[in-house]
């Protein structure tokens, strides 16, 4: 047996605090000695401890009280349940983390400043240079000549919402010229970049069909990486949170993806990503 001082040393708990939760009736000493000293066995102790999760998740006394009083409650339930909300929360915050990470690089995260016209015409003849004969060909078919497409594509990189899905997804304006006027990388690389995202998008179907978590947070992870080199990213957490929007809202993305993969797949890589975040 413990003494509410043994109780309070190994849980971090004070000794104000549990003896209100014993006024309130929710967590009471198993027995009381003649001198009214409060002593705890092992059962109790599991008991405050389920009590602490339910604190970490900020449940109000008198529900978690209700809850655990419930002639239905089901601790292992309650555990499985706790330990999700937690996951929940954990990555909720390590959003929040990766956020003030690029704050702290310098990335002004809401500055939605238009490209100019020196930086539009930068992006658009790298791009044309990039491009092989055929591509500039169904340019010309497709636009009349590339001055229309030009001006076409200057029309995008103004518009205020293209500006501001660019700059989160690349942290900045500048991080986003940077990215467009590197290279971008040889064939054999971007064939080794689709073969890791079947890869892991075969993870998540294998986690889904052994209802594995670890493992479905784990493809999330590599997938976030891959993107990042694939599309020259600091951080993949917006372009992976856009991409499970397009999959739990049912896009054209679904059905092919589902095709693949197995029906289900989908949806299911959408909310392992939200959830990864936190969301």
């Amino acid at each position: 047996m413990k003494t509410v001082k043994d109780v309070s040393e190994i849980t971090g708990v004070s000794i104000r605090t549990l003896r209100y939760y014993d006024e309130i009736g929710l967590f009471k000493p198993t027995q009381l000695t003649e001198a009214g000293y409060r002593l705890y066995n092992e059962k109790a102790l599991e008991k405050l401890q389920e009590i602490m999760f339910f604190r970490e998740l900020e449940f109000p006394l008198t529900e978690i009280k209700n809850i655990m009083e419930n002639q239905d409650y089901d601790k292992e339930q309650a555990l499985l349940t706790q330990r999700f909300l937690l996951e929940h929360k954990r990555n909720h915050l390590n959003g929040i983390i990766e956020l003030i990470n690029d704050v702290m690089k310098g990335v002004n995260t809401m500055n939605f400043e238009a490209f100019n016209d020196e930086d539009v015409n930068k992006i658009i003849d790298h791009s044309l240079e990039l491009q092989g004969k055929e591509s500039i060909e169904a340019v010309i078919k497709k636009f009349g000549n590339l001055e229309a497409y030009r001006t076409y594509v200057a029309q995008c990189l103004k518009d205020e919402k293209t500006n501001a899905h660019l700059v989160k997804l690349y942290g900045s304006k500048e991080k986003a010229i940077e990215a467009s006027l590197k290279s971008t990388g040889n064939k054999e690389d971007f064939k080794e970049q689709q073969t890791e995202n079947d890869r892991i998008y075969r993870q998540f179907a294998q986690a889904k069909e052994t209802d594995n978590a670890a493992l479905a947070m784990e493809a999330v992870e590599k997938l976030a990486e891959n993107y990042k080199a694939m599309f020259r990213l600091d951080n993949a957490r917006y372009l992976l949170l856009k991409l499970a929007k397009d999959y739990l809202d049912h896009s054209k993305l679904t059905e092919a993806t589902d095709k693949q993969y197995g029906t289900g797949t989908t949806e299911y890589i959408g909310q392992a990503i939200q959830h990864y975040y936190g969301v």
